[in-house]
């Protein structure tokens, strides 16, 4: 309750992993709602702010009770989203959150649980597509002047491995090389002195790097990534 009055105080989480072995894609953690109201419909993983907790801590809390997700990459607070009408019945004002897990990691999820791909929602639950719109926004925008893939990135990885990353984070085509050369220029990468194996083709086995921090800092604040013309 706010200022007691019988206004909800909640949180949300979404949560993106960029999933897929042939077609690497940006997906979204969602679980679908067995009751009314919107029953069927899918929603964000959360749920209402206790009085002895703080914002983050109430974003971790509920997304190991709801989802079974345990540990995220990185987590950081998005927007309030307080219209009146948002849900039906009392009002609740929404605290949101943008959560990273990395691309090797396979959290075990509830059977009412599932990723969905940012591209293809399923009928979404009040204004939770609203808010995966706008976490996607952020996680795009910041992947241009910061180093929050790594959020997304496992410890180790080959530049093709990370290109495939940004790619599904970005909606469109990075080009591995300058992608390379822009984040080396910025300090993001750190070669790891390890390669991967060869491919089935053969060839010579692609040098592994890591990101040289693993907390997000950002690296040029004027920068843009933009789809290529």
């Amino acid at each position: 309750m706010l200022n007691g009055s019988t206004t909800t105080h909640e949180v949300l989480t979404a949560v993106f992993q960029v999933r897929g072995i042939e077609q690497p894609e940006l997906a979204v953690l969602l679980w679908q709602r067995a009751l009314d109201p919107a029953k069927g419909t899918w929603s964000l993983p959360g749920g209402t702010l206790r009085g002895d907790e703080d914002l983050s801590t109430s974003a971790h809390r509920q997304l190991a009770e709801k989802v079974d997700v345990r540990k995220v990459a990185h987590l950081e607070q998005l927007s309030v989203f307080s219209a009146p009408d948002r849900v039906p019945g009392p009002r609740r004002i929404a605290s949101t959150f943008l959560g990273l897990v990395p691309l090797t990691s396979d959290p075990q999820l509830p059977d009412d649980t599932a990723w969905h791909p940012v591209s293809h929602l399923p009928l979404m639950s009040f204004d939770h597509g609203t808010v995966v719109d706008h976490a996607r926004n952020r996680l795009a925008a910041k992947l241009s002047y910061t180093n929050i893939a790594f959020g997304l990135a496992p410890d180790e990885f080959a530049m093709s491995t990370l290109r495939e990353i940004y790619c599904a984070a970005l909606g469109y085509q990075v080009d591995a090389t300058n992608l390379q050369r822009v984040l080396n220029r910025r300090g993001v990468l750190t070669a790891t002195g390890n390669t991967a194996k060869s491919g089935k083709t053969g060839g010579r086995p692609p040098a592994l790097y890591r990101f040289t921090d693993r907390t997000l800092r950002v690296t040029d604040e004027f920068a843009a990534l933009r789809p290529p013309t």
